[in-house]
C-alpha cells in the first residue's frame, strides 16, 4: 500500500510540473505597419533559453508558467511579456526613436560608438497625401530591408543607422592619404585592425567640404602603421599550363570536355578597357574563341547537336596546320522550351555593395524576369552571413512580384556562400519539374568567406548537389576581389556554364540573346576525343582547354563528368598540327623504345583525324556516342576560321605563349577584318577595337 501511494504521488507530482511547462507561440511584428519583423531575440527573462523569429516573424519555444518573454530588436523598444494561462503570444514592437543618429564603427581596431553632429537621418515630406499603392510598395520594402539586414551579420566596416547601405558602399575611403576607388571598397574593408593606427569619420557635408563632392555619401580616413599601405588585387584564378605539342606516334589520342563558358573573354574585355595588368592565368583561350558564335549548320538528325570541320594554313606558322571542330547546339524558341524552375541565389553580402556588383546584377537579372512564362516559377534566396528565403515559387506571369523582390536587396555581411547553395538546391529540389528545366542561378563575386569556402569545399558540395538533377548556371560580377577560379569549379563541377557580366551590354547577350543557352540544356557530359593518323600528323598541341583536359579511358567512362551544351549554344576547339616530314624546333627528339614497337596502319591514306563525340540527354545516364572523320584536303580559310583564328592568337598573346612565332597585334587585326563577316550585333567590331587598345598600352 506504501507503495502505490508513493507510485501515485510521484505521477501526480510529474503531471504538476508537465502541467507547468508548455509552448508558447506567437507572431512578432512593427507596431507602425504591422508587418512581420524577423531575427528578434526571444528570451526568457533570467535565462540563457532563447530562440529568434523567422523570416515571417513566427516563433516557439519552451516555457514555463510565470516566465518573463524579453523580446528585443535593434531600431526597436525592448518588451517583456509575462507567461499566463495561453499559449500564443503576439508582440508589436515600437520603433526607437532615440536609436537613430549613431554611428557604429566596427573592424578598425575602434569599438566604441561615435556621434556625427547632426543628424544622419533624412526625411523627406511631402504635401500631398500617400496612396495606399505607395504605402503597400514601402511596406514591401521596409520587410526586405529588415530581411537582409538580419542576413548580413555582423558587419565590417562602418554602419549608420537611418542611412542605406547603398549610400555606405559609396562612402569615400582615404588610407594613408591616398583616395581608393569605391570598386576597391571591400577590400579596404578586409583590413587587418591590428595594421591601423587610427581612423577619422566625417559626415556627408563635413566630407565634402573636406574632400569635395566624391565625399557626398561621407569619408573614411584611415592611417595605417606603416603608412604606406596600397591596394593589392585580390581576384583569384586557377593556374593554366600550357598544352605543349604531344607526338602522334607517341600519345595518338586528345581527350577533353567541352567549355560554352565565355567569362574568360568578358573579364579580360573589362581589364583591357580600365587599363589594367592582364594576369596570365585569367586568359582561358576556349572561353575567349567561345565567345563568339560561328555559322555551323543546324543539326537535322536525331542528335542534340551537329559537327563540323575545317583544316587549313596556320596564319602564324606556314609550317603547321589549324584544325577547326566546331559543334552547333540545336536552337529552340522560347516558347518551345519545358517549364521552368530557377531558383536564383544571390550574394547580398558586404563586398557586394560596389556599383558593378549588386546593383548592375538586379538590372541584369530583370532582363531576365522579362522573358519568363506563366508555367515557370522562380524562388529567390540570398546569403550573406546567413541564408534565407525571399520569395517562395512565383509564376513567370508575376513579374511585378518577382522586379519587387529584386529591386529590395541589400548588401551587407559576410558571406556564407556554403549555406546558399545548400538551402537554393533544397527549394529547388522541392519544387522539382519533372521532364522540365530545373537549375539553380548563382550570382555573386565568388568571395566566399563563413563556412565552407575554398575551392576543394565547394567542389565536394557541388558534386553531391549536382546528384539531385538540378542543373547550374554561374554569373560573376564586379572585380577587385573576383574569384574566378571558384566560380569556374562550381560550374565545372555543378553541371553548369559561368559567365562573367561586367555590363548591360553582357547581360542582354547572356539573358537577352543566348537566353535559351543560358537557362536550358539539351546534352550533358559531352566529351571530345580525336585520333591522329600518325601517317599524316607527327604531333598535334590543343589550343586551350588545359583545365577541361580528361585521360583517355574517361572517354567511355559514364560516371566521369564533362561539360553541359545549351539551347544553341557553340562549340570550337582548335588544335595545331605539325604534318609529317616537317622539321620544327617544337619537337624534341624521343629515344628507341625497347619492348614496345609502334606499327602505323598501312591503310586511311586520305585521313587525317577521327574524332569521336559522347554525350548524354539531360536527363539520361547512358552516353550516346557520334563519330566524324576529317580527310588530308587543306581548304580557304572561311571568315569564322579567319576571326576563332585571331582571338586565338590575341590570347596567346596575353598569355605570352612560346607558339605565336614573333605574330604581332598586327596579324591579329588583319585576321579579324578578313573575318569580321556581318557582324550584326558588332561584337567582333567590339574586339577589333579592343585588341587596338590593348596595343596602345603596352
Amino acid at each position: 500500500m506504501k507503495n502505490l501511494v508513493l507510485i501515485l504521488a510521484l505521477v501526480l507530482s510529474s503531471w504538476q510540473i508537465q502541467a507547468q511547462e508548455k509552448t508558447i507561440s506567437g507572431i512578432v511584428t512593427t507596431a507602425d505597419d504591422a508587418l512581420p519583423l524577423p531575427g528578434v531575440n526571444v528570451i526568457i527573462k533570467g535565462n540563457s533559453k532563447g530562440t529568434q523569429t523567422d523570416f515571417d516573424g513566427k516563433y516557439s519555444i519552451q516555457v514555463n508558467s510565470g516566465d518573463i518573454l524579453v523580446f528585443s530588436y535593434i531600431g526597436y523598444i525592448t518588451t517583456e511579456v509575462k507567461v499566463g494561462s495561453v499559449s500564443r503570444i503576439n508582440v508589436a514592437l515600437e520603433s526607437d526613436s532615440n536609436s537613430l543618429d549613431e554611428v557604429v564603427v566596427t573592424a578598425y581596431s575602434v569599438s566604441k560608438k561615435r556621434a556625427f553632429t547632426g543628424a544622419v537621418s533624412v526625411v523627406s515630406v511631402e504635401s500631398h497625401q500617400t496612396s495606399k499603392s505607395q504605402l503597400r510598395n514601402q511596406a514591401r520594402k521596409r520587410v526586405h530591408n529588415k530581411i537582409t539586414n538580419q542576413l548580413a551579420g555582423q558587419v565590417a566596416g562602418i554602419k549608420i543607422k537611418g542611412t542605406t547601405k547603398s549610400n555606405i558602399s559609396n562612402l569615400l575611403y582615404i588610407v594613408d592619404g591616398i583616395p581608393v576607388q569605391k570598386s576597391y571598397n571591400t577590400l579596404i574593408e578586409q583590413l587587418d585592425p591590428d595594421t591601423i593606427d587610427s581612423v577619422n569619420i566625417y559626415k556627408s557635408s563635413e566630407a565634402i567640404n573636406k574632400f569635395g563632392n566624391s565625399a557626398k555619401y561621407g569619408c573614411i580616413v584611415i592611417t595605417t602603421k606603416s603608412g604606406n599601405y596600397r591596394i593589392q588585387n585580390d581576384e583569384d584564378y586557377a593556374n593554366i599550363t600550357e598544352n605543349n605539342f604531344e607526338s602522334t606516334a607517341m600519345s595518338p589520342l586528345s581527350t577533353f570536355s567541352i567549355d560554352v563558358d565565355k567569362a574568360g573573354y568578358s573579364n579580360v574585355r573589362r581589364m583591357i578597357n580600365n587599363g589594367e595588368t592582364i594576369p596570365p592565368d585569367a586568359v582561358k583561350l576556349e572561353e575567349m574563341v567561345n565567345y563568339f558564335n560561328y555559322k555551323y549548320p543546324q543539326p537535322t538528325d536525331q542528335h542534340p547537336f551537329s559537327i563540323h570541320t575545317e583544316v587549313v594554313e596556320t596564319p602564324w606558322h606556314k609550317d603547321t596546320q589549324l584544325v577547326r571542330i566546331g559543334l552547333q547546339g540545336k536552337s529552340y524558341e522560347n516558347d518551345q522550351l519545358p517549364a521552368s524552375n530557377l531558383t536564383f541565389l544571390i550574394d547580398v553580402s558586404g563586398s557586394m555593395g560596389s556599383q558593378n556588383k549588386l546593383p548592375l546584377l538586379k538590372s541584369a537579372f530583370k532582363l531576365l524576369v522579362n522573358q519568363l512564362r506563366e508555367k515557370d516559377k522562380v524562388s529567390i534566396v540570398v546569403y550573406a552571413g546567413a541564408a534565407g528565403v525571399v520569395l517562395e515559387p512565383t509564376s513567370g506571369n508575376e513579374k511585378e512580384s518577382i522586379l519587387s523582390a529584386l529591386d529590395h536587396l541589400n548588401s551587407g555581411g559576410s558571406t556564407a556562400g556554403g549555406a546558399g547553395i545548400e538551402l537554393a538546391y533544397k527549394l529547388a529540389e522541392k519544387n522539382f519539374k519533372k521532364n522540365g528545366n530545373n537549375r539553380v542561378v548563382l550570382a555573386t563575386d565568388g568571395d566566399f568567406n563563413v563556412g565552407a569556402s575554398s575551392d576543394k569545399a565547394m567542389q565536394t558540395l557541388i558534386e553531391e548537389k549536382r546528384k539531385s538533377g538540378v542543373f547550374l548556371s554561374v554569373l560573376g560580377f564586379g572585380y577587385g576581389n573576383y574569384k574566378d577560379s571558384k566560380l569556374e569549379t562550381l560550374a565545372d563541377k555543378g553541371n553548369g556554364n559561368h559567365a562573367y557580366i561586367d555590363n548591360m551590354q553582357e547581360a542582354q547577350k547572356v539573358f537577352g540573346k543566348e537566353f535559351g543557352g543560358t537557362l536550358f540544356t539539351i546534352a550533358k557530359d559531352v566529351k571530345i576525343q580525336v585520333e591522329f593518323n600518325p601517317k599524316k600528323v607527327q604531333a598535334y598541341r590543343l589550343i586551350g582547354y588545359e583545365n577541361r583536359l580528361l585521360a583517355d579511358e574517361d572517354f567511355i567512362d559514364d560516371s566521369k563528368d564533362a561539360g553541359e551544351l545549351g539551347s544553341g549554344h557553340t562549340v570550337t576547339a582548335l588544335y595545331e598540327v605539325i604534318p609529317v616530314g616537317i622539321k620544327s624546333d617544337y619537337l624534341n627528339a624521343i629515344p628507341d623504345l625497347k619492348y614496345t614497337q609502334s606499327k602505323v596502319s598501312a591503310n586511311y591514306e586520305d585521313e587525317l583525324f577521327t574524332v569521336k563525340f559522347r554525350y548524354k540527354k539531360p536527363n539520361e545516364d547512358t552516353s550516346i556516342e557520334m563519330v566524324h572523320i576529317q580527310n588530308t584536303q587543306l581548304t580557304e580559310a572561311s571568315e569564322d576560321m579567319n576571326f576563332a583564328s585571331a582571338v586565338a592568337l590575341f590570347g596567346m598573346q596575353l598569355r605570352n605563349s612560346k607558339y605565336v612565332n614573333n605574330a604581332s597585334t598586327s596579324k591579329v587585326i588583319e585576321l579579324a577584318e578578313s573575318g569580321r563577316g556581318a557582324d550584326s550585333d558588332g561584337y567582333r567590331a567590339e574586339f577589333m577595337r579592343l585588341v587596338k587598345s590593348y596595343d596602345s598600352l603596352k
